[in-house]
């Protein structure tokens, strides 16, 4: 490990951007000029499953936890969809996770799509269209809705009371939610009952308005667990073929009820043994840098997807390529892709100089995250070229982030750079790139990740060093205090 990390912000162009890259030994495409439409590459259209995407630009799903109880948007979260289409970006990829059952929100103010909140949910689309209309793009973006059921990280009816519900057993994870020995694991009837209400929810999603559904499976959620269900029993675990039944068998109920509705995965492609901080380097309110948790190497680790059994603090994309396949297979051409889970690995999933302040501090230079998830982007599209793959964890680039995009589209690395963190601050960066004007500095994240420590103190997620509207707010003198005591 090399310290002191690189900080992005004090380079002063992207010369010295190649300089630490190369210090430090990390490979990622750059060009040297961000070039306007049309001439860019992040301004070309694309066609995807039918689907007429404007440019390669994608905001990625970014849940706000400031819905209503019974699960429509407030208005925090339309204005966080009018910012997605103020964007100008060609594919919104998602919106935000809402559940497709009460029992699989996140939290109790997560989004929830049933017959009583379809019609908010699809006044939020239209929010979103007009405001994309309104920002003078010559067309429409295409829009998708997240559909989840959170599984292990259920907390539907208050903030601070996890409600689990487990696809299989998971020692370290156990252990951190305290659930006992006799914890049941969701039986197979129950998802069978949960894959009702995921076409169920697709459904609705058409009648509302949106081109596709993402049935996600990734960061630890439901639908990922399921994939590395390896000690699972019953019809859903154990085989590859078993630990992807359900994702089987929500694509062929969508197929059957909602024929015309495409299918979009956002898929956690790898993962790592779950890291906790350093207990010799952790102080009160400084957790220690990232380290992984204790596994005996005689002992296969059988709890993850596209991870190394037999080194569990690396990945093993051979059962990645095989679901990728089956994608193909399947018919779905749209991929999201990201990497691990927010609470076990965060510094592979979503790269930053400055963690949430109740995880562990980065246990590498942020950009090796980075380039990890390129990396793979790299490998799968390679070997699956027919799939249009939006890329993640590009926020943490900040203002290299155009150079680095456009290189990795024009390689064929990535087809679309996925923007989330970096939309909640400066959701016009797209915009202006296309434009081909400069970024604006002063808008552009630098990952101090208040946006994920807020919904961890129980406030609403948003950026409140940037955005002024969250800045001024009475949540930010909240979180201020959470904060101070947390140190």
């Amino acid at each position: 490990m090399i310290e002191p990390f690189v900080k992005l912000a004090t380079l002063r162009d992207a010369a010295a951007f190649d300089t630490a890259c190369i210090r430090i030994g990390v490979d990622l495409p750059r060009d040297d000029h961000v070039l306007p439409a049309p001439q860019s590459p992040l301004a070309q259209p694309a066609t995807v499953d039918g689907m007429e995407i404007a440019n390669r630009f994608a905001v990625q799903p970014m849940e706000g936890w400031d819905g209503t109880e019974d699960g429509r948007p407030s208005d925090n979260t339309v204005r966080r969809w009018q910012r997605f289409g103020e964007s100008a970006a060609g594919l919104v990829c998602g919106g935000e996770a809402v559940a497709v059952r009460h029992d699989g929100r996140a939290n109790p103010n997560q989004l929830m799509l049933d017959e009583r909140t379809e019609p908010s949910i699809a006044a939020l689309l239209q929010a979103l269209l007009k405001s994309h209309r309104e920002s003078g793009a010559q067309k429409p973006p295409v829009v998708g809705l997240q559909l989840t059921h959170s599984g292990r990280y259920s907390r539907p009816n208050r903030k601070d009371r996890p409600e689990p519900v487990i696809a299989c057993r998971n020692p370290i994870l156990d252990r951190r939610l305290g659930l006992p020995d006799d914890y049941p694991v969701c039986p197979d009837d129950e998802i069978r009952r949960i894959i009702d209400a995921f076409v169920a929810a697709a459904k609705r999603a058409q009648r509302c308005g949106f081109q596709f559904v993402d049935v996600k499976h990734c960061h630890g959620y439901l639908g990922h667990e399921l994939l590395g269900a390896h000690t699972r029993d019953g019809l859903f675990g154990g085989s590859f073929e078993n630990r992807t039944r359900y994702l089987r068998e929500i694509v062929a109920g969508i197929r059957a009820e909602a024929p015309e509705l495409k299918i979009a995965v956002r898929v956690s492609a790898f993962d790592l043994i779950p890291f906790r901080p350093d207990p010799a380097q952790s102080t009160p309110g400084k957790p220690g840098p990232g380290v992984p948790e204790e596994w005996d190497p005689a002992v296969s680790y059988l709890y993850g997807f596209g991870v190394d059994a037999q080194d569990p603090v690396n990945y093993d994309l051979t059962e990645t390529f095989r679901l990728f396949a089956l994608f193909e297979s399947l018919g779905i051409r749209l991929v999201n892709v990201t990497a691990g889970t927010p609470y076990t690995t965060p510094h592979i999933q979503r790269p930053a100089l400055y963690p949430p302040s109740d995880a562990y501090r980065p246990p590498e230079d942020p950009l090796f995250g980075v380039a990890r998830q390129m990396r793979v982007c790299r490998a799968l599209k390679a070997r699956f070229p027919g799939l249009f793959l939006v890329g993640s964890a590009l926020s943490y680039l900040q203002e290299f982030l155009p150079n680095v995009a456009q290189a990795a589209v024009r390689e064929g690395w990535i087809d679309a750079a996925g923007l989330g963190r970096m939309m909640l601050s400066y959701p016009g960066m797209a915009r202006d790139v296309m434009a081909g004007r400069p970024m604006a500095r002063k808008l552009i994240c630098r990952t101090f990740s208040d946006c994920t420590t807020a919904p961890r103190n129980g406030l609403v997620s948003g950026c409140y060093p940037l955005d002024p509207y969250y800045k001024r707010s009475d949540e930010a003198e909240i979180l201020a205090q959470r904060k101070r005591e947390a140190r």
